[in-house]
């Protein structure tokens, strides 16, 4: 018979890694091999590519925000030699995702050249509907990149800042702190978008969510990648943990439930047996139209209390005659 990790076992790794857990910790606090750790986080990452590039499709934002994570292989940039091979060095996580439903709609890892550049903008173009607006820092081959995947089908503006420069003196102290930010420019590059908007404020913050959620993603740590392949189906786990199974904490749904493309909130074991076959995806809620606005029954009274939020049973705001503002 052939030696299979149960089902379960395979479960309980997908969901210690896909929560920042290095692999030699899984081995300890599972009792599993880290290379069957590593071997099993494979299988399931590139189970969970092809399970995104099949869900993930048609959908419809309004506004979306693009970034780089910056993650290495094998050695840094700085140290690799003639001899290495090209995979190693810097690598880069093309993220784009809905500003409003916090869906990452396309990712891609690749070095950060005009041609990775250009297959990422294509690869969300395919899956985006409508013309969205997009925002961006100032990576220059976003501009050529996004006019030819999107050409007038979008609102394209680039956010650019400034930062102040460190001192010699200041150098040691600040080698790992980010640097201050003493300006932002805000740059219509094409379409018409709400200048306001053009932010990459949400997708920043995806990074802190990466960085956590990925030991490979992590600073100063020796939990780097050896191999791209591994670091690929690493970051295609997390994403598909992230947009089905993990609730956001503002919307208190999963971004995929607030995107239309599921109508329940996933386990990681339904998470693993959709990718791998074992059972079919849930067919896609159908998109509703928008309903009227309805017409409130009973008025509020002038000194009754004002429902706000979700839990309109429980008034949080009270209007009083007479009472200071």
């Amino acid at each position: 018979m052939a030696n299979v990790l149960p089902f379960e076992t395979r479960v309980k790794v997908a969901s210690a890694l896909v929560e920042g857990i290095s692999i030699r910790s899984v081995e300890r606090l599972l009792g599993v091999h880290r290379d069957t750790v590593m071997r099993l986080g494979v299988t399931i990452g590139e189970a969970c590519s092809e399970l995104h590039d099949r869900l993930v499709r048609n959908v419809r934002p309004t506004m979306i925000q693009c970034d780089e994570a910056w993650s290495y292989v094998g050695k840094k940039e700085m140290r690799c030699t003639d001899h290495d091979p090209d995979s190693w060095g810097d690598q880069y996580l093309f993220i784009g995702m809905d500003a409003i439903s916090k869906l990452v709609i396309s990712y891609n890892v690749d070095k950060r050249t005009g041609e990775a550049t250009h297959a990422f903008a294509h690869d969300l173009r395919s899956r985006v509907l409508g013309a969205p607006q997009i925002s961006t820092d100032g990576w220059s081959s976003y501009v050529e990149a996004i006019e030819s995947a999107f050409g007038a089908d979008c609102s394209h503006g680039v956010v650019m800042k400034q930062y102040a420069t460190a001192g010699s003196a200041d150098a040691a102290a600040l080698r790992y702190a980010p640097s201050k930010v003493i300006g932002i420019e805000r740059i219509v590059v094409s379409g018409n978008p709400d200048v306001p908007s053009i932010s990459t404020t949400y997708i920043e913050r995806q990074n802190l969510t990466l960085r956590m959620s990925i030991k490979r993603m992590a600073r100063l740590t020796n939990a780097f990648s050896k191999k791209l392949r591994n670091l690929k189906a690493a970051i295609s786990l997390h994403m598909a943990f992230y947009n089905f199974c993990r609730v956001h904490e503002t919307l208190r749904i999963t971004p995929a439930m607030q995107s239309g493309l599921t109508d329940h909130v996933w386990s990681v074991d339904e998470l693993l047996r959709v990718a791998l076959g074992e059972v079919d995806a849930p067919k896609r809620p159908p998109t509703a139209p928008l309903a009227p606005p309805r017409k409130r029954s009973t008025p509020i009274s002038d000194d009754g209390p004002i429902p706000i939020g979700r839990a309109t049973s429980v008034p949080f705001l009270r209007v009083v005659k007479g009472g200071a503002a």
